[in-house]
C-alpha cells in the first residue's frame, strides 16, 4: 500500500511563521523545515524532535543537535554526478537512489529491485518537492529524503540560471 505523499509547502503558509516551510501530508502539517538562505542546511522539526540537516563535505547529513559535529544518523552521498546516483543511509537502511527521469532532479530510492520511495514535484508555476514512500519509513526519514529532493531541485534551478525556482528560498540554500 502506498503512503500519501509528503509535500514541501511554501514558507509562511499552513500556520507556519515566515521563513518556515510546512511539510504537508493531505494538507496537514506533519513537520516543519527552516532552510538556510546561504547554505545547503536546514533545521527540521519532526514529531517534536529537532534535526540538523546540512551539507558536510560531499554528503548531505541529518543529525540531532546534541550529536557531535561530523556525525550523522541520516546520510546521502552522491556516487556519480554524471548518472545522478546516490547512496542513502537511513539509520542502517541503505538505499540506492537514481534520477527518476533524465529531465528532472527527482530521485527513485530503491533497496535492490524494490522501490522504497519516489521523489517528485507538484505541478504548476511554482513546483514544490514531494516524496511518496512505497514502504513504511519513519516520518523523520521521509522528511530527510524530502529535504534531499529540495536541495537537488535548488541545485538544478541554480544550474539553469534560476529558472524554475520556487521563489521562496528553496529547501536547501545555495
Amino acid at each position: 500500500m502506498r503512503n500519501v505523499a509528503l509535500e514541501l509547502g511554501k514558507a509562511g503558509t499552513a500556520g507556519t511563521e515566515k521563513g518556515v516551510r510546512p511539510v504537508l501530508r493531505d494538507g496537514v502539517v506533519v513537520a516543519t523545515l527552516r532552510a538556510s538562505i546561504w547554505k545547503e542546511a536546514a533545521t527540521a522539526v519532526v514529531e517534536d524532535r529537532e534535526w540538523v540537516l546540512a551539507k558536510d563535505g560531499r554528503e548531505l547529513v541529518g543529525r540531532w543537535p546534541a550529536d557531535p559535529a561530523g556525525t550523522a544518523r541520516l546520510r546521502a552521498r552522491q556516487t556519480s554526478w554524471w548518472r545522478g546516483t546516490w547512496d542513502v543511509d537511513l539509520e542502517g537502511l541503505v538505499l540506492q537512489a537514481a534520477r527518476a527521469s533524465l529531465w528532472r532532479s527527482a530521485l527513485r530510492y530503491t533497496d535492490g529491485d524494490r522501490q522504497v520511495a519516489l521523489g517528485g514535484t507538484t505541478g504548476g508555476w511554482s513546483p514544490r518537492p514531494t516524496l511518496t514512500a512505497d514502504v513504511p519509513l519513519p516520518l523523520h526519514q521521509q522528511v530527510f529524503l524530502l529535504w534531499v529532493e529540495s536541495v537537488l531541485a535548488r541545485r538544478d534551478a541554480a544550474g539553469a540560471g534560476g529558472a524554475g525556482g520556487d521563489g521562496d528560498g528553496g529547501g536547501g540554500g545555495g
